[in-house]
C-alpha cells in the first residue's frame, strides 16, 4: 500500500511486508506508547482486523495479532487496557470511510501473508518464532522491592532494605543466565498489586510461593514497576528466551493473592498510608486498596 493513516497517538504506515507503527510521545500519549516509539508488525503475525465505533465521536481500527507472534502481547497475557493496546488505531469519527478503506486493504494484506507461508493457515496455530521484534536490552525498571536489570544475556535482582522481604535478603541479590529460564510471569501493577516472575527450567508451577517471598520475582507499587517499564523488559527476556532455542513460557498471573505473607501485607499498607497523606493517591483508591489488602491478612 504504501500509504499513511494518521490517528490519534500513532501513525500507520503501510508497507510492502508490515505495517510500521509510530506512537507519538505527547503527554497525552499512553505511556507504553511513548515507551516503545515504534514497531514494525509483518502482516503475516496478523490474525484479523476489525473497525468498530470508539468513545466520544472516534472509530478504531484494531489489529488482532496472532497468538505467539508478538513477545510483548505475549508476556502482558490479555491484562492490557484498551487504552494502551499497541494494535488500536483511534481516528475521529469523520475519518471513518477512509479507516474502512485501510481495514480492507489490511485484511487482504493479511489473508495474503497467512496463505503464502507454511503452518500460517489458521488464526490459531502460533508460529514457531517471535514475529514482531521485541524491545532491545539494556534493559532496567525499579521495582518495589529491588532493581531489575537485563542486559541480553543474564536477569539480575538487586534488592532493596526499604521493601524487600526477609526471605530476599536472606537469598541475596540474584543473577539468571537466560539458558536457565524457561519463561516470565507478569502480573500487571494495579497500584499495588502486580509482580514479574522468571520461570526457571524444570520448575514446577505449584512450588511457587507468593512473589514478596520469592527470589525469583520483583513486586510492583505505585511508581514502581509501572506497565511501561515492566512489560517491555518481560517481552526482552521472553524473547531472548526463545532465541536461545527455549520454548517461553508466559504465564498470567493470578489475581487471587491467597497465602501471602501477613507482615508484606501489613507493610504495603503502611506505605499506601505514606502515599496518602503525600497526596499521591485519592481517597477513593486508599480506600478501596486498604480494604483490599485487609482482606489478604
Amino acid at each position: 500500500m504504501g500509504d499513511v493513516l494518521a490517528g490519534i497517538h500513532a501513525t500507520w504506515e503501510f508497507e510492502t511486508d508490515a505495517v510500521l507503527i509510530r506512537f507519538e510521545r505527547g503527554i497525552r500519549a499512553p505511556r507504553l506508547y511513548q515507551a516503545l516509539r515504534e514497531r514494525t508488525v509483518p502482516y503475516e503475525a496478523l490474525a484479523s482486523v476489525t473497525l468498530s465505533p470508539g468513545k466520544r465521536g472516534t472509530v478504531v481500527l484494531h489489529a488482532v495479532p496472532r497468538p505467539g507472534a508478538d513477545p510483548l502481547m505475549e508476556a502482558a497475557a490479555g491484562q492490557l487496557k484498551e487504552s494502551s493496546d499497541p494494535y488500536r488505531l483511534v481516528l475521529p469519527q469523520e475519518q471513518e470511510t477512509l479507516a474502512e478503506f485501510y481495514a480492507d486493504e489490511l485484511r487482504g494484506r493479511v489473508e495474503k501473508a497467512r496463505t503464502a507461508g507454511p503452518g500460517l493457515v489458521g488464526d490459531s496455530e502460533r508460529p514457531e518464532r517471535f514475529l514482531v521484534t521485541a524491545p532491545k536490552p539494556p534493559l532496567q525498571f525499579k521495582a518495589y522491592d529491588g532493581k531489575a536489570v537485563f542486559d541480553g544475556d543474564q536477569v539480575a535482582f538487586r534488592w532493596f532494605w526499604t521493601g524487600a522481604s526477609s526471605e530476599k535478603w536472606k537469598a541475596g541479590d540474584q543473577l539468571f543466565p537466560v539458558s536457565e529460564l524457561a519463561g516470565v510471569e507478569w502480573s500487571s501493577p494495579d497500584l499495588f498489586n502486580g509482580h514479574l516472575r522468571l520461570l526457571r527450567r524444570g520448575e514446577e508451577p505449584s512450588g511457587r510461593g507468593p512473589a514478596e517471598q520469592d527470589p525469583t520475582a520483583v513486586v510492583f507499587g505505585l511508581g514502581y514497576g509501572p506497565v511501561h517499564e515492566s512489560l517491555p523488559f518481560a517481552a526482552a527476556v521472553l524473547a531472548a528466551v526463545r532465541e536461545g532455542g527455549g520454548a517461553p513460557v508466559p504465564v498470567a498471573a493470578a489475581a487471587a493473592s491467597a497465602g501471602r505473607d501477613p507482615a508484606a501485607v501489613a507493610e504495603r499498607i503502611r506505605h499506601l498510608g505514606e502515599l496518602y497523606q503525600a497526596g499521591l493517591v485519592t481517597d477513593e483508591e486508599f480506600t478501596a486498596k486498604k480494604a483490599q489488602l485487609l482482606d489478604e491478612l
